[in-house]
């Protein structure tokens, strides 16, 4: 039984393609779940740019996982190898990325000034009451007026950066040993 995929005469974007599909389906299907989730929390009346948005983004490193998983069973009996199960992983990543930071960037601009408010607000709640639980003190503390100026200079752009980063970087924690694993 030939490769299709190694033999003489495959193009060189064929060996690519699964990869490319598999990092769209996988990617693009996590990220709309991620996007849903942002704006299933805002219409709830929770704030959407808050701590809850992580749980979607954990489904990124299961879905990264999933997609090199099913390269290795499409390439079946060929081995996708490092390159092709890693670059899978890495795409699915960025799509998944790309689309969650995109929910929140555009959540973000429909929904207003009132829900950047109400999240920096909880911003200063949250950050008030840790400082409380580390000085474990019984005196009231305040956040310096540093803390209320980057506080209060969140933005839009801000949230939806740091969206980005947050699922790049589960995404490609995940995708290392995923690729290895799944190279064979």
């Amino acid at each position: 039984m030939t490769d299709t995929l190694t033999s003489p005469g495959a193009r060189p974007s064929d060996a690519w393609l699964p990869v490319q599909w598999l990092a769209l389906r996988f990617g693009g299907g996590v990220g709309l779940v991620c996007g849903l989730w942002v704006v299933g929390l805002h219409l709830t009346g929770n704030n959407a740019f808050g701590p809850k948005q992580l749980l979607a983004e954990l489904l990124v490193p299961f879905a990264v996982v999933a997609s090199q998983w099913t390269l290795r069973r499409q390439l079946r009996p060929a081995k996708p190898g490092l390159g092709r199960a890693l670059g899978v992983g890495a795409l699915t990543t960025v799509v998944a990325a790309a689309l969650c930071a995109g929910s929140v960037w555009g959540l973000g601009q429909a929904a207003g000034e009132s829900a950047l408010a109400r999240h920096r607000a909880e911003i200063a709640e949250i950050m008030q009451t840790q400082l409380q639980d580390a000085t474990k003190k019984n005196a009231v503390l305040q956040l310096t007026p540093k803390q209320r100026a980057v506080i209060a200079g969140i933005t839009v752009n801000d949230l939806a950066l740091a969206n980005f980063q947050t699922v790049l970087l589960l995404g490609l924690v995940f995708s290392l040993p995923g690729g290895i694993f799944f190279r064979e």
